[in-house]
């Protein structure tokens, strides 16, 4: 099971910052991550993401469901038009997963222009030592579970929709 947890922040700055942490706290072995991402908006309300190289793409699979969480978060609007129907099937298999609308919606209100925030995919979290190292950096917290049957099946759904 993978948790997946978005900080949102006030100023990218302090996204920076908790980004840092994440990475430390992964050479701790307090959390192993399948995908890190800082996400910014600037004053345009342009979204730009920033994710570590050394992080995702450990394998196919978990680069391709990191891809699509990032994907169906933070550019869905815009990609639903380009693909259709196999996104259209592919946003079904995530919603079941936790990734539905109401998330994407919750993780909209924290992204205005000049805010941030820091998404963290983690397979394994020792969860009382990561808060209690992120919480200097404050920040609004959206978390869901990604069961493993949901993260096969949507890796699944996503190499028959790029097949």
């Amino acid at each position: 099971m993978s948790e997946l947890i978005i900080i949102g922040y006030d100023d990218h700055t302090v996204a920076e910052r908790a980004n840092n942490k994440v990475l430390e706290l992964q050479r701790d072995f307090i959390v192993d991550l399948a995908g890190l991402a800082v996400v910014r908006v600037d004053t345009d309300g342009k979204r730009h993401i920033d994710t570590p190289g050394s992080i995702v793409g450990r394998s196919t699979s978990s680069g391709a469901i990191w891809g699509a969480v990032i994907g169906l978060l933070f550019l869905a609007p815009g990609l639903g038009l380009i693909v259709g129907g196999a996104w259209g099937a592919l946003m079904g298999k995530a919603s079941k997963a936790g990734i539905n609308r109401s998330l994407r919606e919750r993780v909209d209100g924290l992204l205005e222009p000049g805010k941030a925030a820091l998404v963290v995919m983690a397979r394994k979290v020792t969860e009382d030592k990561f808060s209690a190292a992120m919480a200097e950096f404050g920040g609004t917290v959206l978390k869901t579970s990604l069961s493993d049957a949901d993260e096969k099946e949507l890796a699944v759904e996503l190499a028959d929709s790029q097949g």
